[in-house]
């Protein structure tokens, strides 16, 4: 007779579920339900997913620190941008993400931070070559904003003053992003945990899922 293995209830599982159900219930909500309403919560999945990965990839004495660089390099280089065109070039912040300084939500702050981490971590796990762990980390955040820039006009997150975002933009993101890898591979950030990969993969799926619905149907 077959024996199930059982489920561990941790605090890392009940971390995973909740970030799969609020991700799935957003994808289901703005394309089949009161999209503008679920869009709206943004605020709200992004805070409740930093602070599930302040919970569960705590430990390492370097942790907090790398969290701090990654927001206040995040908003230092927005905010150059926002105001002066700097790094990513002309674009302005719409009304979805929340409270702004100088032009900028807080919250992307607050998402550079949580992209260097669990980034880095992924990378971390799967090489031990230093370049390697960067590079991969650099290319993983590229690509997430590759996801998101067709998207981010439409949910009113942001937009470039010419549409579309330009080659700068892209080069700009790659530049931040390889300092922030490699100042977290540099403290050898060691996270055990899977839920950065989870959180990862989660992000993946909610803008594909989204970029397809728009580029085929619209939102």
């Amino acid at each position: 007779m077959l024996r199930m293995t059982p489920i561990k209830l941790s605090i890392e599982n009940l971390s995973i579920g909740l970030v799969w159900l609020f991700h799935i219930s957003g994808i289901l909500g703005i394309l089949y339900g009161n999209s503008d309403w679920f869009i709206s919560a943004t605020p709200v999945n992004l805070t409740l997913n930093f602070v599930l990965l302040l919970i569960n990839c705590k430990g390492n004495k370097w942790f907090i620190p790398i969290i701090l660089l990654g927001f206040f390099t995040g908003m230092t280089t927005e905010i150059l941008g926002v105001q002066f065109g700097w790094i990513f070039g002309d674009y302005q912040y719409g009304s979805q993400l929340g409270t702004k300084v100088l032009g900028v939500p807080l919250l992307i702050g607050i998402n550079w931070a949580l992209l260097t981490v669990i980034t880095g971590a992924i990378a971390h796990q799967f090489y031990s070559n230093l370049f390697m762990r960067v590079f991969i980390g650099v290319g993983l955040m590229l690509f997430l904003d590759l996801l998101m820039e067709p998207l981010a006009p439409v949910l009113d997150f942001w937009a470039f003053d010419g549409s579309e975002a330009p080659l700068q933009n892209y080069i700009g993101w790659a530049a931040v992003a390889l300092f922030l890898q490699l100042s977290y591979h540099f403290f050898k950030i060691k996270i055990t945990s899977w839920f950065p990969h989870h959180l990862y993969l989660l992000q993946i799926i909610f803008f594909s899922v989204l970029l397809i619905k728009h580029t085929t149907v619209g939102l």
